[in-house]
């Protein structure tokens, strides 16, 4: 069997997986959206007011700093080449798609967010302790939530083979096709370019991962939705049709793209969960690194990241395209719907193309760095989440052998990745989170009491007009012992 055969047999199993997973997410977000009486619209002040609360002087991670290192493994490649390939597969109707999973499904983030903080402990590797860091994430609230230590244990497995050894590869794949198309340059030149630079950042520790992704994020985010922003004003005459295409694709009611509306809906939410990473669990590490006074705050950061992603980065990249007219779709047998842009695949060309309707021959450079720069904090933020799986496995041994070698592994693939088969790399990825994901939902819904009990704690103090501060012991809580020294919470820095 030729490479491209077993391509195609993993896209097939990647479907297979990730199907299913669209109605899993938004069912999982609906619940968590009844259950928490609509948090992701309620709390939107106390999202902004988090961000301030901590400034990571007294330890962890600051709220600010937990968004970023969490919107970096969110905001990919996915959120430009994603977006494309559900648009491809689905139609504009799927950018409606990825909205809604956004707007109803971050509950999902909040959950997996709030048990992070729940569930974690005090570090104990040498680096992560030097860098003044908590730690936690998904194996922690399954092995101290669930009292399933074995499952833990798998989902770390995977996730220091996945996030170290595999997932890289689609995130440095399509940075080295948007360079070659750019500046016309083999594909091993970035594959040397980014592992080269990853290597400087893994090797520096912790500290200079969160430094650099704090620096770079930002700067990057502000960046692209301002030069997107531009794009779309640029054919604004065009937005209102646009719109409307958008919304009558999405409920079959578009004579070209109607007939893809089931298309639209499985798409947009398995894009909208891939592209923000949404009920993959990657978030989680990050997100109990924070250092706040009560779980549900870190939730609402995270809920926010996602608001980020989705609504305005996705949306931005999917408006664009269509407002210029730059996107294929697929008719499901190898034809097209819709075919305005000939020969040029689907992903991250296709914001190139749009930059260029307006910007002639800008689109190609700038869209290469974008992805260059996003794919690597992507990178960064990986394999921040593949060492926080080693470490739960190595349960405080030093582990020097193991931790070289997730940095060598991470360094193979980061190059590998530039000169594989892409459709080969996608797939594998997609296989590899849709795993991932399945075990994370199934845990997030067995967890789903203890998230309400939670929450309702949270509002019932906010109510009370004072700082919400978590006692999982009056709560009923058990494994989660950080939380019970009372010094650990005391040095949360409070307004």
């Amino acid at each position: 069997m030729g490479s491209i055969d077993f391509a195609e047999l993993l896209s097939e199993i990647s479907d297979a997986i990730w199907g299913p997973m669209a109605y899993v997410v938004l069912g999982l977000g609906i619940a968590y959206s009844v259950a928490t009486k609509g948090v992701q619209f309620t709390r939107i002040p106390d999202m902004f007011r988090q961000l301030r609360e901590n400034d990571g002087s007294q330890g962890g991670l600051s709220s600010f700093q937990a968004l970023v290192l969490a919107l970096a493994s969110r905001v990919g490649v996915g959120s430009i080449a994603g977006v494309a390939t559900a648009i491809f597969a689905g139609g504009p109707g799927a950018l409606l798609w990825m909205a809604v999973t956004g707007l109803v499904g971050c509950t999902v983030g909040y959950a997996e967010a709030t048990l992070s903080q729940a569930f974690k402990r005090q570090v104990l590797d040498e680096d992560r302790r030097a860098a003044n860091e908590d730690i936690g994430g998904m194996p922690y609230y399954i092995k101290f939530g669930l009292k399933l230590p074995r499952i833990g244990a798998l989902v770390a497995v995977l996730g220091v083979i996945g996030y170290g050894v595999v997932f890289p590869g689609f995130q440095v794949n399509t940075i080295a096709a948007s360079a070659k198309l750019a500046f016309n340059i083999p594909t091993w030149v970035p594959a040397v370019l980014v592992t080269a630079m990853i290597a400087a950042v893994i090797f520096g520790g912790t500290t200079r991962l969160v430094k650099v992704t704090q620096l770079l994020v930002p700067v990057l985010a502000v960046g692209y939705l301002l030069l997107a922003l531009t794009v779309i004003f640029l054919n604004i005459d065009k937005v209102p049709d646009a719109v409307t295409l958008i919304f009558a694709s999405a409920v079959g009611v578009e004579p070209v793209f109607g007939g893809v509306a089931g298309a639209a809906i499985a798409w947009g939410v398995r894009r909208a969960v891939f592209a923000s990473s949404n009920g993959l669990g990657e978030a989680t590490f990050a997100a109990a690194a924070a250092r706040t006074s009560h779980p549900a705050k870190q939730g609402l950061v995270q809920t926010f990241s996602i608001y980020i992603d989705v609504l305005l980065i996705c949306m931005a990249t999917g408006l664009m395209m269509v407002v210029s007219g730059k996107f294929n779709v697929s008719d499901g047998s190898g034809g097209f719907l819709a075919n305005n842009v000939p020969d040029v695949a689907a992903g991250a060309n296709w914001v190139q193309e749009a930059i260029d309707s307006v910007v002639p021959g800008w689109g190609a450079g700038f869209v290469a760095v974008a992805v260059l720069l996003f794919g690597f904090a992507c990178l960064l933020a990986y394999f921040y989440v593949a060492n926080s799986n080693l470490l739960f496995l190595l349960n405080g041994r030093t582990g020097h052998g193991w931790k070289l070698l997730l940095k060598l592994g991470t360094m193979l693939i980061v190059f590998v990745g530039s000169i594989a088969n892409a459709k080969l790399i996608w797939a594998a990825g997609d296989i590899g989170l849709g795993l991932i994901a399945w075990v994370n939902l199934i845990c997030l819904a067995l967890l789903f009491p203890t998230v309400r009990k939670i929450h309702r704690d949270y509002e019932r103090q906010r109510k009370l007009g004072i700082n919400p501060v978590f006692d999982p012991q009056a709560l009923g809580i058990t494994g989660a012992d950080f939380w019970i020294n009372d010094s650990k919470k005391s040095d949360v820095h409070v307004k």
